[in-house]
Order: C-alpha cells, then structure tokens, then sequence
C-alpha cells in the first residue's frame, strides 16, 4: 500500500474525480470550517443558561444523536466548501449548508444530546408532557400544520413524529435566544412543554452530565463507500418509482391534447422553463428535500412530451395550477409513499 496521503489533497478535483474517492479517505476534520463556528454559537447559549454540557461532536454521513450516547454527529460535506458544492450539485441543496439552518439543527440535535446525558427521559414530569421515549418511531407521519400542541423549529412539523422529537424541538424553542417562547406561546398548549424543560434545565445548571460517553458512530474515518455510491444510494432514497401514467389525469386538467389548443406552447417547454422556480418554491412550501421535489417536475416534463400536451390556459394561471399539483405530489409520495424520518 502507498503512503497515505495528507490534508485536502482533492480540494482542485473536478467533481468526477472527487466521486471516486472513498469517505474514509477525504481526510476530513472539523477544524475552523463554518459549521464548528455554529456548534460553538449554541454551546455559548448553553453556557448563557448555566448549563455545563458540552456534547462531543463528530463527522458522519447526516446530521443525528445516536440512541443513548450524548453526542452529535454532522454531515461531511460541510467540512469543505468543495464538498458543499458537490452536495448541491447532486442533491441541489446542502442542508445544514447556511447558519440559519445549521443553528435550528444543531440546537435540535442538542436537545437529544442533553436528554441523553443527564437521563431526562426517565424522568416522570418528562414522560407525563412529552410521552415514552420507548414508543417506536413511525416510518412515516402526517402533521396536523395548524396544532397548537407543539412548538416550530425545524420544518415538516418535526415535533408531531415522535414524543423523543417533540422533546428536541421544545428544547430548541427554548433555548433560542430570541424565540421569545414565554409570550409567543403563552396562549398555545405548547407552553406547558416549554415550562416542562424550563424546569428540567434549571434542575442540571451548573452539574456535570451524569452519562460521558464518548462513542461515536458511523464516523467519516470508518465509512468506506466512494462519494459515488453515497450519492447513488442517496439520490434512490429520495427519487420516485411511478408507472408512467399516473400523473395523466391530472395533468389533463392542466394542460390539453385537443385540437382547440394546438396553437398553443408545449407544456414540456412551459415545465422546462419554471422547473427551477417550481423546484425552489414547492420546496420551501412543503418542507421537503429539492432533489424529491425536482423527480416529481421531470416525470411530469417527461410524461407532458409523450402525450404532446398543451398549455390551455394563460401562463399565470397554469404556473399556479402546476405548482400546486407538484406539490400535492410531492407531498403524497412524501407520506403514502412512507417518508422516512432522518433521525
């Protein structure tokens, strides 16, 4: 075997090159890069609330908090700006890529971390607000938007999948600088779960944790799959799998076949020309991942070429009416296709 090599030595790869490389070899460490700077922003927070916890922190293939152990890991690619670029180019986001993002997820993932280091889910008060940690978690969920019953901090209504999320999320609302959680949900039912944590915080101010492991799991040193495979496998998760016709009955309320419309533009193009606008939109609307949302627009792109559609009505209207039926399918495959929860 040759000598290992050292530091970022891909850094002036083009992106094929870099997809043949395994995780394990990329080298990665956290080091001064944006999203440490984020992890230490919200340790100070915990440290502004008295709280002496800081979790350790490792490089993973997502973000999550092991089970039990009172660690967080964090995607790779936000360890180089070379590798957030790729993730955007594969996927057509980053998540976690912008400080905003980033600080609601690392403050979630801290809620689990704290919860794990201080045994809090065995704590009466914590099981009667929030339920059992041992309740098993659902592969799909669909959130009631408009419940009162629980905070908002991450997207897709996070908190109604499981009673260990409603648990981060609260934790995250609260530990929010500027959430102003006393009056923005003083009249919600959520407040008795934000008083619960405020409780439960002021009880380990100043103590040590009482669990200090330091495991960490699935580290980037130890996953040997090639950025290519990772992708693959990623970008399988999150496409679709549809006959070729089911969309044809909606978009026959959209678009038309008939002679009455055929001087009028080809919906493939129409689609073609907002796909980015829609992808982006939908997107933002609905929660979900860019790279769903964008299978969705190709299969109706492709399916509006095959049946030689048309636009029917003015292109307002019908770039309304196309959003909102990616959205509705995007959303349906998201939840009776059984979106898995990213934990």
């Amino acid at each position: 075997m040759g000598k290992k090599r050292q530091g970022y030595f891909w850094r002036d790869w083009d992106f094929e090159r870099i997809l043949d490389l395994r995780i394990c070899d990329l080298n990665l460490k956290l080091g001064r890069c944006p999203i440490n700077q984020v992890f230490q922003s919200v340790c100070k927070e915990l440290r502004d609330k008295e709280i002496v916890f800081v979790p350790h922190v490792w490089l993973s293939d997502e973000f999550f908090c092991p089970d039990g152990i009172p660690g967080i890991a964090i995607p790779f690619y936000l360890a180089h700006p070379k590798l957030i670029q790729l993730e955007k180019k594969m996927m057509l986001e980053a998540e976690g890529s912008n400080r905003r993002e980033a600080t609601r997820i690392l403050r979630h993932e801290m809620g689990h971390s704290i919860e794990h280091a201080y045994f809090l889910n065995r704590k009466k008060q914590r099981i009667v607000t929030f339920g059992k940690t041992t309740l098993k978690y659902p592969e799909s969920y669909v959130p009631k938007p408009f419940s009162k019953s629980y905070v908002l901090n991450l997207e897709n209504w996070y908190a109604q999948s499981h009673p260990d999320e409603d648990f981060a999320e609260t934790f995250a609302v609260w530990l929010n600088p500027h959430s102003h959680w006393k009056s923005r949900y003083a009249k919600w039912p959520a407040i008795k779960k934000l008083n619960c944590i405020n409780v439960l915080m002021k009880e380990i101010q100043g103590r040590r944790p009482l669990n200090r492991s330091k495991t960490k799991v699935d580290p980037v040193e130890r996953i040997k799959k090639t950025l290519r495979e990772y992708y693959e496998e990623k970008r399988e998760r999150y496409g679709l799998d549809m006959p070729a016709t089911f969309y044809d009955r909606d978009l026959r309320r959209v678009f038309s076949d008939s002679d009455e419309h055929r001087k009028m533009k080809f919906a493939h193009r129409f689609i073609r020309k907002h796909r980015r606008d829609i992808r982006k939109s939908v997107s933002f609307w609905t929660g979900q991942y860019q790279y769903a949302v964008d299978q969705v627009i190709e299969e109706l792109e492709t399916r509006c070429r095959e049946l030689e559609l048309k636009l029917m009505f003015d292109e307002s209207k019908t770039l309304s009416d196309l959003m909102m039926m990616v959205a509705v399918h995007a959303m349906n495959h998201r939840y009776e296709g059984g979106y898995q929860i990213v934990l």
